[in-house]
């Protein structure tokens, strides 16, 4: 049996995003705001409890195109507040539209989003080899770099915390613990790289 990290329980669920896209590099703006919009919402949540509802939130968020969620109403807004498949927290909704109207300024000045936020790694992932959980921190000084620059832009529900964990599901940062097997793959990726 394959060895993975401590935090996946034994749902398919779970076990299928950390072996298929946990630390994988993400150099498509629209997987980048999925993640993105996914994370804010997890803020002070467990990550597992939002991947439960990523698909009510796929379908509650115009599947993640960000040109859409930008142009959300207050009738959209409201209509969030009463979709029971999602997180009705009406700050990280707001924080949601924001955030997607920010991600499109950030896209005009640097050409892609992607570009913009590799460029705190210097466009490759940093491997940490973490010899288990406890190894694993929950921010960085590149964390508390890029937070720092996005709230400036303008961005909600990007702190620090947020933030890391942002970079660890898109591949910024390979956390696998060095005894899962997606370790040594997901370090393979990262010479694919290409900006």
């Amino acid at each position: 049996m394959e060895h993975r990290c401590g935090w996946v329980n034994n749902d398919p669920l779970y076990m299928e995003y950390h072996d298929k896209e946990w630390g994988v590099p993400v150099q498509d703006d629209q997987k980048m705001f999925e993640f993105l919009l996914l994370e804010t919402f997890q803020a002070g949540l467990s990550w597992y409890t939002i991947l439960k509802k990523r698909e009510n939130f796929r379908k509650a968020f115009a599947d993640f195109d960000y040109h859409k969620v930008a142009a959300f109403t207050e009738t959209d807004r409201e209509r969030l507040m009463q979709d029971a498949g999602i997180i009705r927290n009406r700050q990280k909704i707001h924080a949601a539209i924001t955030n997607a109207q920010q991600f499109m300024v950030v896209q005009k000045e640097w050409g892609s989003f992607c570009k913009y936020i590799w460029s705190f790694v210097d466009f490759a992932p940093l491997q940490n080899s973490p010899k288990s959980l406890a190894q694993v921190p929950a921010t960085s000084d590149v964390s508390d770099k890029l937070s720092k620059d996005l709230k400036k832009r303008g961005f909600k529900f990007v702190g620090s915390t947020t933030i890391y964990a942002h970079m660890q599901a898109c591949g910024m940062v390979n956390d696998h613990t060095t005894d899962c097997f997606r370790q040594k793959e997901v370090q393979k990726m990262a010479k694919e790289l290409r900006f």
